[in-house]
């Protein structure tokens, strides 16, 4: 039996070196303290950020439990980007990542004719004794320090990600586009070349995955097509594009550059759904009928593989005008198209949807990549028309694909020996504690929050969201909102989408950029002609959700981490410039301030505060001046100037006016 003083759990290591462990809820319960154990840097014993470790627990003292790690089970990872220095004829690595606490001894035999001052991807070879440095080798050198290529491509492998494909994959992506589409590629695939088919994509988008077929089938219903890049046509199991796709789970999108998960001459050519040319797709047609009384049921539904020919490339932009303006191109289908659209997402919050849209920045880069422009990204009727029609492709496909409901004791069941397998996009409900930390941050912005069985109704969220439209904490209350929901991830064990409100849900609509949607196309073809998965392909399933769902996690990281050094980049040529921004943070050492336009969060330090002497008030979430009184609260509209910035540590520093 395991000692109660003996943890495992994922270790999160602050900037400062200090340890933090998550041992789980059922060691939680049996804890009163409810902290996660503290270790201290000397206690680390050569643990880094987001390693699986064994912690022994410390005597119980007055003070926060303590702990040491006793074994390393799990690494995270053990490569780091960052700048090569020199001292006293010693090479080592300073990490650009905050959490590694350590630089990295580099022997001269391991350089790979890396030199002091560049950038450089190394990899930790030897750590045994925790009081020395560890030391690594040079797997890559990618330039110089403050170049735009250089950081951008640091901030990807940082994260796991070559932008180098290895060769065997472009040779066999190569052999793919050389062969083509051939007419014998359609016979057996339902046409659809005639039907009126067009893809609605951001203005610099490259791989469409996605098209829309329309056709009016009489006043009250329509035929609608939603048709995916058939990409499992191509990247069968067992070939290096597999493998290659298979490990990188997902493409990666950066500020200025995208990280195909397949070549670009499959994901922006071949499999693209370029207009004017056949494309080879798998498909989910929806009859839908329109009731009087507003409201929409599909009546019938198809699924298999099939042929398109696109005759329209809408991008935003222009599909936003066709829906609004009579006489644009295909104003009539867009418009009904869009009618149908809000129909279906006023059905979704009926059924318990939550609202969690945020506000995202784009940059307008310079020819050397440096941000001259900070845009917000308009979200109108065109982008909610295309995310609807894809969720309902993606939620039938899910019920397609999972085992049906079957009543104990029936004829089908007693002779039900096997289930399929599917692999499903799940959600789960928020924490409860996770929960009343929402309401108790709800409560000190003056908004009154019930909880029922510890839970925030949906329904009080998205009222609260739509009442604050327009407002200045508007921002804030979203993404303290969106924190305190659990991450969505890959699974082959289904228990819904809390936040779509969904029982069943899986990603169908994006195989040229996610391996997950490529699993549900081949699941779907099996399911098509009856061909059964097998248990025994269970294992296999549940290893390929785990890695999507953590590679998925990791792209993330690498595409914010790219936006936060733009961030930083543009307000380092504005230093001294004011701006208007809203109040995003509060703690015991300053606020976070968010500038208007572009997003840039910086801090303003109490210690720069200096009309007052102000205090933190944890209770309501404030700094309160002594003297005068003054309240800073989240979401209070403040005017601040760029004092300084710190590229390396990716920090803007404000003061305010």
């Amino acid at each position: 039996m395991k000692q109660i003083n003996c943890l495992q759990g994922i270790i999160s290591i602050s900037s400062k070196g200090t340890g933090y462990v998550a041992i789980g809820e059922k060691e939680n319960k049996q804890k009163k303290d409810k902290q996660d154990p503290e270790i201290d840097f000397k206690h680390l014993n050569t643990a880094l950020h987001g390693d699986v470790v064994e912690i022994l627990l410390h005597p119980k003292s007055k003070m926060r439990q303590t702990a040491e790690v006793s074994k390393i089970i799990s690494r995270a990872k053990m490569r780091f980007a960052g700048v090569l220095e020199k001292e006293d004829n010693m090479f080592f690595l300073k990490p650009d990542d905050t959490k590694m606490y350590t630089d990295i001894l580099i022997p001269t035999e391991n350089l790979n004719d890396a030199e002091a001052g560049q950038k450089i991807f190394v990899e930790i070879v030897s750590w045994k004794d925790p009081r020395k440095a560890p030391e690594g080798k040079v797997i890559k050198i990618l330039g110089k320090p403050g170049d735009n290529e250089t950081e951008m491509h640091a901030i990807a492998m940082e994260k796991g990600f070559d932008s180098e494909l290895p060769k065997k994959v472009y040779e066999e992506a190569e052999k793919i586009k050389h062969a083509g589409i051939k007419e014998s590629d359609c016979v057996e695939r339902r046409d659809f070349r005639k039907t009126l088919t067009f893809t609605i994509d951001p203005s610099d988008a490259k791989d469409f995955d996605d098209a829309i077929s329309f056709q009016k089938l009489n006043n009250e219903e329509y035929e609608i097509g939603i048709h995916i890049a058939d990409v499992s046509h191509y990247v069968k199991i067992g070939s290096s594009l597999d493998d290659e796709a298979r490990a990188r789970g997902t493409s990666v999108y950066l500020v200025d550059r995208t990280i195909p998960m397949l070549p670009e001459i499959l994901s922006n050519d071949l499999c693209s759904l370029v207009p004017n040319k056949d494309r080879l797709t798998m498909s989910a047609v929806f009859v839908i009928e329109k009731h009087a009384n507003k409201e929409i049921r599909v009546k019938s539904e198809w699924y298999g593989r099939t042929v398109i020919h696109s005759q329209k490339r809408f991008t935003y932009e222009e599909a936003e005008e066709s829906i609004k303006k009579a006489g644009a191109p295909l104003h009539k289908e867009l418009a009904t198209l869009n009618n149908l659209a809000k129909l279906l997402t006023a059905e979704r919050f009926k059924n318990g949807a939550i609202s969690l849209e945020q506000e995202e920045v784009k940059f307008v880069l310079d020819d050397a990549g440096i941000p001259i422009k900070v845009i917000k990204k308009q979200r109108g009727d065109s982008n909610r028309l295309i995310e609807e029609f894809m969720l309902l492709a993606n939620k039938k496909v899910a019920e397609v694909l999972s085992p049906k409901k079957i009543h104990p004791g029936s004829e089908i069941s007693k002779n039900k020996h096997e289930e399929n397998i599917s692999l499903y996009r799940i959600h789960d409900l928020p924490s409860k504690e996770k929960m009343a930390d929402l309401a108790f941050f709800l409560r000190s912005l003056g908004h009154k929050i019930s909880l029922i069985d510890g839970m925030i109704p949906k329904f009080e969220i998205n009222n609260l969201l739509k009442k604050l439209e327009g407002k200045s904490e508007e921002n804030t209350v979203n993404r303290a909102v969106i924190r305190s929901m659990a991450k969505a991830i890959y699974s082959t064990e289904n228990i819904g989408h809390y936040g779509l409100g969904f029982e069943y849900y899986t990603h169908f609509t994006s195989p040229i950029r996610r391996y997950p949607d490529i699993m549900i196309h081949r699941l779907l073809s099996d399911h098509l002609t009856k061909k059964k998965v097998g248990k025994n392909r269970l294992l296999e399933y549940e290893k390929i959700a785990q890695i999507s769902s953590e590679q998925e996690k990791r792209a993330s990281d690498a595409e914010r981490a790219s936006i936060k050094y733009k961030q930083v980049e543009y307000m380092s040529k504005r230093l001294g410039e004011s701006f208007d921004g809203v109040i995003s943070g509060i703690t015991e050492w300053g606020i976070y301030v968010e500038e208007r336009e572009t997003k840039c969060e910086g801090l303003v330090r109490v210690r720069d505060m200096e009309d007052d002497f102000y205090i933190y008030n944890e209770k309501k979430l404030e700094l309160v001046g002594q003297k005068k009184k003054k309240k800073y609260r989240l979401g209070d509209s403040v005017k601040m100037k760029v004092k300084a910035v710190d590229l390396e540590k990716k920090t803007i520093d404000y003061i305010l006016v």
